[in-house]
Protein backbone atom coordinates (compact mmCIF):
# COMPACT_ATOMS: atom_id res chain seq x y z
CA UNK A 1 0.00 0.00 0.00
CA UNK A 2 1.22 3.74 -1.41
CA UNK A 3 1.76 5.83 1.72
CA UNK A 4 0.29 9.08 1.65
CA UNK A 5 2.58 11.85 1.20
CA UNK A 6 3.62 15.28 4.12
CA UNK A 7 5.96 17.67 3.38
CA UNK A 8 8.28 18.08 6.88
CA UNK A 9 10.43 20.96 7.89
CA UNK A 10 13.75 19.23 7.18
CA UNK A 11 14.69 20.42 11.06
CA UNK A 12 12.28 18.49 12.04
CA UNK A 13 13.03 15.93 10.18
CA UNK A 14 16.80 16.17 12.35
CA UNK A 15 18.62 18.09 9.25
CA UNK A 16 20.81 20.76 11.17
CA UNK A 17 19.50 23.46 8.73
CA UNK A 18 18.42 25.99 11.21
CA UNK A 19 19.68 29.95 11.00
CA UNK A 20 21.86 28.89 14.07
CA UNK A 21 22.68 25.32 12.53
CA UNK A 22 21.15 23.03 14.70
CA UNK A 23 17.89 20.93 13.74
CA UNK A 24 14.53 20.49 16.20
CA UNK A 25 14.41 16.61 15.67
CA UNK A 26 10.63 15.42 16.58
CA UNK A 27 10.75 12.45 19.40
CA UNK A 28 7.54 10.83 16.57
CA UNK A 29 9.44 10.95 13.71
CA UNK A 30 9.49 7.01 13.33
CA UNK A 31 5.58 7.01 13.74
CA UNK A 32 5.17 9.73 11.60
CA UNK A 33 7.28 7.94 8.67
CA UNK A 34 5.31 4.76 9.48
CA UNK A 35 1.95 6.57 8.25
CA UNK A 36 3.48 9.25 5.66
CA UNK A 37 6.36 8.98 3.17
CA UNK A 38 8.16 12.19 4.21
CA UNK A 39 9.39 14.96 2.42
CA UNK A 40 11.84 16.97 4.27
CA UNK A 41 12.42 20.55 2.92
CA UNK A 42 14.17 23.42 3.92
CA UNK A 43 13.37 26.71 1.90
CA UNK A 44 15.58 28.76 3.40
CA UNK A 45 18.46 26.41 1.94
CA UNK A 46 16.11 25.57 -1.16
CA UNK A 47 16.77 29.73 -1.85
CA UNK A 48 20.30 29.51 -1.38
CA UNK A 49 20.83 30.38 1.98
CA UNK A 50 23.99 28.58 3.94
CA UNK A 51 23.36 27.12 7.99
CA UNK A 52 24.41 28.18 9.86
CA UNK A 53 22.90 32.47 8.88
CA UNK A 54 22.09 35.50 10.33
CA UNK A 55 18.59 35.15 12.31
CA UNK A 56 16.02 36.52 10.35
CA UNK A 57 12.81 37.97 11.03
CA UNK A 58 9.41 39.23 9.17
CA UNK A 59 9.37 43.01 8.90
CA UNK A 60 6.60 44.87 6.92
CA UNK A 61 6.41 41.70 4.42
CA UNK A 62 10.02 41.77 4.34
CA UNK A 63 12.74 39.27 5.43
CA UNK A 64 15.55 41.18 7.25
CA UNK A 65 18.24 40.11 9.52
CA UNK A 66 18.97 42.34 12.94
CA UNK A 67 21.43 44.60 10.75
CA UNK A 68 19.02 45.08 8.32
CA UNK A 69 20.23 42.80 5.26
CA UNK A 70 17.34 41.87 3.18
CA UNK A 71 17.05 38.01 2.39
CA UNK A 72 13.26 38.65 1.24
CA UNK A 73 14.29 36.91 -2.56
CA UNK A 74 15.81 34.30 -1.08
CA UNK A 75 12.69 33.00 0.90
CA UNK A 76 10.41 33.42 -1.98
CA UNK A 77 12.95 31.53 -4.25
CA UNK A 78 12.99 28.66 -1.77
CA UNK A 79 9.16 28.89 -0.80
CA UNK A 80 8.25 28.46 -5.05
CA UNK A 81 11.36 25.69 -5.19
CA UNK A 82 9.74 24.02 -2.31
CA UNK A 83 6.39 24.44 -3.44
CA UNK A 84 6.70 23.04 -6.63
CA UNK A 85 8.79 19.78 -4.80
CA UNK A 86 6.37 19.19 -2.38
CA UNK A 87 3.63 19.35 -5.52
CA UNK A 88 5.83 17.28 -7.89
CA UNK A 89 5.84 14.17 -4.81
CA UNK A 90 1.60 14.88 -4.38
CA UNK A 91 1.73 16.18 -1.49
CA UNK A 92 -0.95 18.35 0.09
CA UNK A 93 -0.28 18.64 3.84
CA UNK A 94 3.06 20.11 5.97
CA UNK A 95 4.27 19.88 9.12
CA UNK A 96 5.78 22.93 9.57
CA UNK A 97 8.30 24.46 12.37
CA UNK A 98 6.51 26.96 13.99
CA UNK A 99 7.69 30.57 14.29
CA UNK A 100 10.12 30.65 11.45
CA UNK A 101 10.01 33.26 8.72
CA UNK A 102 9.80 30.56 6.54
CA UNK A 103 7.78 28.50 7.97
CA UNK A 104 5.69 29.75 11.16
CA UNK A 105 1.99 28.62 9.82
CA UNK A 106 -0.08 30.41 13.18
CA UNK A 107 2.74 32.79 15.08
CA UNK A 108 6.00 34.17 13.89
CA UNK A 109 8.10 36.78 15.79
CA UNK A 110 7.14 40.48 15.33
CA UNK A 111 10.34 41.70 13.57
CA UNK A 112 11.84 43.74 16.34
CA UNK A 113 14.78 40.81 17.04
CA UNK A 114 13.11 40.84 20.77
CA UNK A 115 11.38 37.69 20.67
CA UNK A 116 8.10 38.42 20.77
CA UNK A 117 5.50 35.98 18.88
CA UNK A 118 2.95 37.99 17.22
CA UNK A 119 -0.11 35.75 14.77
CA UNK A 120 0.63 35.36 10.93
CA UNK A 121 2.55 33.11 8.78
CA UNK A 122 6.00 32.69 7.16
CA UNK A 123 6.69 32.82 3.40
CA UNK A 124 6.75 29.02 2.76
CA UNK A 125 3.40 28.91 5.14
CA UNK A 126 1.44 31.25 3.39
CA UNK A 127 2.23 29.87 0.07
CA UNK A 128 0.72 27.03 0.74
CA UNK A 129 -2.12 27.65 2.37
CA UNK A 130 -2.85 30.01 -0.84
CA UNK A 131 -2.23 26.62 -2.83
CA UNK A 132 -4.82 24.79 -0.33
CA UNK A 133 -2.38 23.00 1.69
CA UNK A 134 -3.28 21.76 5.29
CA UNK A 135 -0.93 22.93 7.79
CA UNK A 136 0.28 21.60 10.81
CA UNK A 137 2.82 22.45 13.34
CA UNK A 138 4.75 20.10 16.29
CA UNK A 139 1.69 20.94 18.97
CA UNK A 140 -1.06 19.97 16.01
CA UNK A 141 0.68 16.43 15.26
CA UNK A 142 -2.21 14.39 16.74
CA UNK A 143 -4.41 16.03 14.92
CA UNK A 144 -2.83 15.49 11.62
CA UNK A 145 -2.14 11.70 12.09
CA UNK A 146 -6.49 11.11 12.92
CA UNK A 147 -6.75 13.33 9.53
CA UNK A 148 -3.69 11.23 7.39
CA UNK A 149 -5.90 9.63 5.21
CA UNK A 150 -8.41 12.78 4.09
CA UNK A 151 -5.29 15.11 3.79
CA UNK A 152 -2.19 13.80 1.47
CA UNK A 153 -2.89 13.26 -1.82
CA UNK A 154 -1.50 9.91 -3.55
CA UNK A 155 -1.27 12.12 -7.01
CA UNK A 156 0.17 15.41 -8.38
CA UNK A 157 -2.33 18.52 -7.63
Amino acid sequence: MKKDTLVISACLAGSCCRYDGSSAPLSCLNELAEVFELIALCPEQLGGLPSPRPCAELVAGRVLTKDGSDLTEAFLKGARTSLSLARAQGCRAALLMERSPSCGSTCVYDGTFSGTLVEGEGIFASLLREQGFSLYTPKTIDALMKASTALCGSGPR
